[in-house]
């Protein structure tokens, strides 16, 4: 026991540490190399986050505006595709065009997908990169669901029918309460693809949609370690209060029912 408790110790000071370097740098005023506490701390920049019109802030929002959108798209549409594909068709090609996105290189991916969007008018704009991010997380929710259509599930459902129930009684007394951890897990995956997406989000927003990501390496090549910091806090604390919810009570939820 005392061989795993150290082992544990380890791995939570391996987390610890970058959130810790992170913070520290959000704090520190004019740092040099490797003066660690001989220089002053300040709050400017989190009160610089705090101040209306603060571009930091509107990326913050934009953010979890555009993953929440994007992954509740992409787990409702995965969910319900994925149930047509497992029931309806007996081709594995429509399966495995699901996974022609992540079999290429995701710049090539971006290229591609630049042509289209720059006909349609939406390069550069916040639907042409939700639109962008939703290709991509849509055939992952596809995969993701695709084993839960499975033979049990199928008679469930014609047992349902046979009480004579329609499909909006089939989906909501027997596919959801069977599915609901799934949807928990499926909804935090997109969510997480969305929210660090940086290379299709940079190339198809032209940097006119500043999310946090975008945002963190902008600081950096200004060479501003400090809002970088700052930007760098913002991206992954809201995931971890995230995987906390999921965690504690999502799953546990589903896997008591």
């Amino acid at each position: 026991m005392r061989w795993q408790r150290l082992l544990f110790s380890i791995v939570a000071i391996c987390f610890v540490i970058p959130l810790a370097v992170l913070a520290y740098l959000s704090l520190s005023a004019n740092w040099y190399f490797p003066a660690l506490w001989s220089h002053s701390f300040t709050l400017e920049h989190w009160h610089w986050l705090l101040r209306d019109g603060s571009p930091l802030t509107f990326s913050l929002l934009l953010s979890v505006g555009l993953s929440l959108s994007v992954s509740v798209a992409a787990t409702a549409l995965g969910f319900f595709v994925s149930r047509l594909l497992a029931y309806h068709t007996t081709s594995t090609y429509w399966l495995l065009g699901a996974y022609f996105p992540y079999v290429i290189a995701p710049v090539v991916f971006a290229v591609m997908l630049n042509v289209y969007l720059l006909r349609l008018g939406l390069t550069g704009t916040l639907g042409g990169v939700m639109l962008a991010q939703l290709l991509i997380t849509f055939p992952y929710a596809i995969l993701f669901f695709y084993g839960f259509w499975n033979e049990r599930i199928r008679n469930l459902e014609h047992l349902v029918r046979t009480l004579g129930g329609n499909f909006r009684t089939v989906v909501t007394q027997a596919i959801l309460p069977s599915a609901r951890g799934l949807i928990a897990v499926c909804f935090f995956q997109t969510y997480l693809i969305s929210w660090f997406e940086y290379g299709l989000t940079q190339f198809i927003g032209v940097g006119k949609v500043p999310t946090l990501t975008i945002m963190v390496f902008r600081y950096i090549s200004e060479a501003n370690p400090h809002l970088a910091a700052l930007a760098g806090l913002l991206l992954i604390l809201p995931p971890l209060g995230l995987l906390v919810v999921n965690r504690r009570f999502l799953l546990h939820k589903a896997w008591s029912i």
